[in-house]
């Protein structure tokens, strides 16, 4: 590829991202308006241009993902020798490589977690705190590394920065400084420690810097809203007095204050570096009009500095349905319809894994993962843990290399990769429930997917041909999709994007979060969590609230204030009748045996406590089990798409012999009583169905 096709196809705004191929350069991107294609055409044509050399470039990241997505289209364009690292990976990388040479000595070990040590400097400080104010604790102290805050300061500098700490601040601070002197006892080093330690090395040793600075030459930071000050010192003492330096942002989508990130560095970048470039991308590829219409509105709404740096939005795409907007009377209703309206549009052909259900926090998961279990949906909670990092993808890739260096070059690719993955544990339907089981199926299940993918994208590909495939993506991290909708915090859906998308639990106190009400700066930053969930959707988007958590609790919520102006007074479809499915008095379901009030999903299933004993023929369980077993079989669907352990148990202890009976136990619809109902009826009078 010569540089003018690097150029082409680009449009007015990338290319001058493109051609502006010396520093200092800003680019204001907007969502879905190509910044990563920007980019990367600016480093290869700046590459095949011989502006520079590709091993000069470092480009700078926040994710392994995105770094393995910009040194995969970097290599499809020409210019293979970039290094792509994230701001922790780039610094193991140059503190490995100079401890011998310049400190010498035992070098420390890295720990991922700080949780361990937190708690054994709660121990030391006699702090009695739980596992929540541990965890949160561990973040206290993230946050006052980053941001330069030593123990002493941290009460001072918290207070200021309006945090809540989660305990009293001197205590944190106590536990602060324990958890300073045991890392330190045991050579220990955590990630901000790494990052502050490679910038005082290249500060302190002259040779050191020299080295590095003639390794890297030219720089690019993506997400540059998100960067903290500890990183901003390392990349200052990267670049020493040069200023070869492009950032890519958008004020926007600054989502992470919470853990010392700040937009100041990308708003003020003009000044720090008077003469700067500056380049904005506004046409959104991602989203139709209306999607783009209603993130427009999302932010018009912003207040102070916000609002001075709002990129407006300019849509693509052809036209596509109009966002809507629905309410409900409590979490289980809205949980169930988005449910059903996810089942609808997978029967219209969008894939499961195009769907997303999107929430503020991760609380909110669980009666989603209920709703979509007893719909008969396949769900995929979003986690933190890397894909190729898993025991049973290691496994895989192992057992698929070794048979790709006897493989038949004949044999279907789908086949082949379906009997290795069978020896891995790949069974034509998942085991049931949400535990480390399901979760191996799901990976192994993935790999077939991807098996698909390749060999409909490339109809001659063999076994090794998808070896190199797995083994290109596992350097990238670029994992395949979970087949499944996608249950997902609007924090952890940042930078991905889905055919359709729900947006769901959008009340006061939800979204904006109760303690956010400290500050209008913390206020905004919610508003643009909004904004970034709004803009993840490319063509289908629902945004939904409930009156009360649970059904027949008190109808006293507020939908979220910023909706005001957008969605209608009164929307959505008719409040949810759901007499027909059990009885409700005022207030939560009672126990049936205690009569305490039930809260968890699984407990209102039951219609009782889970401690509390119910009397169940335990055959009828069995009889049920085995039929559904069955069935499942003979549909070639998951077993828990027919129905979930849970309402098997609850109606082998309730034995319902009418189908007014049946239908009033939770999991148990209208599809599904169309469907079994007539057999779960014959199984309970002790019949075969």
């Amino acid at each position: 590829m010569d540089a003018e096709q690097i150029l082409a196809g680009l449009d007015p705004d990338q290319r001058a991202v493109a051609e502006a191929t010396r520093g200092p350069v800003c680019v204001l991107a907007g969502a879905g308006t190509g910044k990563t294609r920007a980019i990367t055409h600016r480093i290869a044509y700046a590459v095949l241009t011989g502006v520079i050399a590709p091993q000069r470039v470092l480009a700078v990241t926040f994710t392994t993902r995105a770094a393995g997505e910009l040194r995969g289209r970097l290599r499809r364009l020409g210019a293979p020798g970039v290094q792509a690292r994230t701001f922790h990976s780039a610094a193991l990388k140059q503190l490995a490589y100079f401890w011998p040479k310049v400190i010498g000595g035992e070098p420390p070990t890295l720990i991922e977690s700080k949780f361990g040590l937190v708690a054994e400097a709660a121990r030391v400080c006699r702090l009695s705190l739980g596992r929540t104010e541990l965890r949160d604790t561990a973040a206290e102290i993230e946050w006052a590394k980053v941001t330069q805050t030593r123990p002493e300061d941290y009460p001072a500098s918290a207070a200021k920065a309006g945090r809540t700490p989660p305990a009293d601040a001197s205590d944190v601070a106590r536990l602060y400084t324990a958890y300073e002197e045991l890392r330190r006892e045991r050579n220990l080093l955590d990630f901000e420690g790494m990052l502050e330690l490679t910038a005082a090395m290249l500060m302190e040793h002259q040779e050191v810097a020299n080295q590095v600075r003639d390794q890297y030459r030219y720089f690019v930071v993506d997400e540059f809203q998100d960067v903290n000050p500890l990183q901003k010192l390392l990349l200052d003492v990267w670049l020493g007095e040069r200023d070869e330096l492009c950032v890519v942002g958008d004020p926007n989508q600054t989502i992470y204050s919470f853990t010392g990130a700040t937009p100041a560095y990308l708003l003020r970048f003009t000044v720090e570096h008077p003469g700067a470039k500056v380049v904005k991308l506004t046409r959104d590829y991602r989203s139709t009009p209306q999607v783009v219409h209603l993130a427009n509105g999302v932010l018009a709404q912003a207040r102070g500095e916000a609002r001075n740096h709002r990129l407006e939005l300019v849509a693509q795409r052809p036209g596509g349905p109009e966002p809507t907007f629905h309410e409900y009377d409590d979490e289980v209703a809205e949980a169930e319809a988005v449910a059903k309206r996810a089942r609808a549009l997978i029967e219209d052909g969008v894939p499961a894994r195009e769907i997303a259900v999107l929430f503020r926090i991760n609380a909110q998961s669980e009666p989603y993962e209920q709703a979509f279990a007893d719909a008969g949906v396949p769900y995929v909670v979003k986690g933190a843990e890397r894909f190729f990092e898993r025991a049973e993808v290691r496994q895989a890739v192992v057992l698929l290399r070794g048979a790709a260096r006897s493989a038949d070059d004949g044999e279907p690719l789908v086949r082949a990769v379906r009997d290795v993955l069978a020896s891995a544990g790949l069974t034509d339907r998942p085991p049931e429930g949400r535990g480390a089981a399901r979760e191996r199926w799901e990976s192994l299940a993935a790999l077939a997917q991807l098996a698909e993918d390749v060999a409909a994208d490339r109809p001659g590909a063999g076994l090794r041909d998808f070896v190199t495939e797995l083994e290109e993506r596992a350097n990238a991290q670029h994992a395949p999709a979970l087949e499944g909708v996608t249950l997902a915090t609007l924090h952890t859906a940042k930078g991905l994007e889905w055919d359709a998308v729900f947006l769901a639990g959008l009340v006061e106190g939800t979204l904006p979060i109760i303690y956010a009400e400290k500050s209008p700066e913390q206020i905004e930053e919610e508003r643009r969590l909004l904004y970034v969930g709004v803009t993840r959707a490319r063509e289908h988007l629902a945004l939904s609230w409930a009156l009360a958590r649970s059904p027949g609790g008190r109808k006293g919520r507020r939908r979220s204030r910023f909706l005001d102006g957008l969605a209608p007074q009164s929307s959505g479809p008719p409040r949810v009748d759901r007499s027909k499915r059990r009885a409700v008095a005022t207030g939560p379901q009672p126990c049936r045996v205690c009569g305490r009030p039930l809260t968890a999903a699984i407990e209102r299933k039951l219609g009782r406590c889970e401690t509390c004993p119910a009397d169940y023929d335990e055959d009828l369980l069995a009889r049920m089990k085995e039929w559904r077993a069955a069935a499942s079989k003979e549909q070639k669907v998951p077993a828990y798409v027919v129905f979930t352990d849970a309402t098997l148990q609850a109606i082998a202890e309730r034995a319902p012999a009418t189908e007014a009976e049946l239908a009033a136990i939770p999991g148990v619809g209208a599809v599904k009583l169309e469907r079994y109902g007539s057999a779960v009826l014959a199984l309970c009078r002790g019949e075969t169905p």
